[in-house]
């Protein structure tokens, strides 16, 4: 296995625990040769695209036909929409993530999982001037307190990224960071993302819950809503 095949792995390692073993996880390097997407699929890329974004695409695709081979689905086109969110076959929910040094993707056969949210941040503190336009008051009061707040911090930013993309399955609702506060548990790696406005389906109040893990240089974010009617 070479050097960047066992960071991917490490870096898959430490997201699998996060998901049920209903969800399909995947992974791919956009720093390496990522094979192409599909006819249909790179149609959604500007031509103007440089090579870092095409290589991230690319990575970020390879990452889902892996997940669609895992629930023995034949691998299928994955376009853009016009809200530039990614557009799932019939039949399964998903997300895709991708950093400078990784490209994620999970999958789902639609049911009892109605919508996923994974998210992937390199692991350097979040700069101080992003605070306020990331975290709210009370987040930021919560973070004082805490012994490495630049890098929890990121952990808000990429858990919202997270959340915000689960939600976006169901709600099709477009908000910024002040659209979900977030209450953790760190030792368990958990959190609650909480709407601070009414969502439909969702109400002010109601939460998506997910999970994070730090290591291999990059900060892991995921979110799962299951069951709800």
């Amino acid at each position: 296995m070479t050097e960047t095949n066992s960071k991917l792995a490490e870096r898959l390692a430490l997201v699998r625990p996060l998901f049920a073993a209903d969800v399909a996880l995947a992974g791919a390097d956009p720093l390496g040769t990522p094979p192409p997407p599909l006819a249909d699929e790179a149609a959604g890329l500007s031509p103007n695209a440089v090579e870092k974004r095409r290589n991230e695409f690319a990575a970020g695709r390879s990452a889902v036909h892996q997940a669609m081979r895992q629930l023995q689905m034949p691998p299928a086109p994955v376009h853009v929409g016009s809200d530039r969110a990614p557009v799932w076959p019939a039949g399964v929910v998903g997300s895709i993530t991708h950093t400078k040094s990784c490209a994620m993707a999970v999958l789902a056969r639609a049911g009892d999982v109605q919508a996923l949210g994974i998210d992937v941040e390199e692991d350097t503190p979040l700069k101080d001037d992003l605070l306020p336009a990331i975290c709210s008051e009370r987040e930021q009061a919560w973070l004082r307190g805490q012994d490495n707040p630049g890098q929890i911090a990121k952990v808000i930013f990429s858990a919202k990224e997270a959340a915000y993309k689960c939600q976006y399955t169901l709600s099709r609702a477009f908000y910024g960071f002040d659209g979900m506060e977030l209450e953790f548990d760190l030792a368990a790696r958990a959190y609650q993302a909480f709407f601070t406005a009414d969502r439909p389906p969702f109400a002010r109040g109601e939460s998506v819950g997910g999970r994070f893990a730090i290591g291999a240089g990059l900060i892991m974010t995921t979110a799962e809503i299951r069951g709800r009617r």
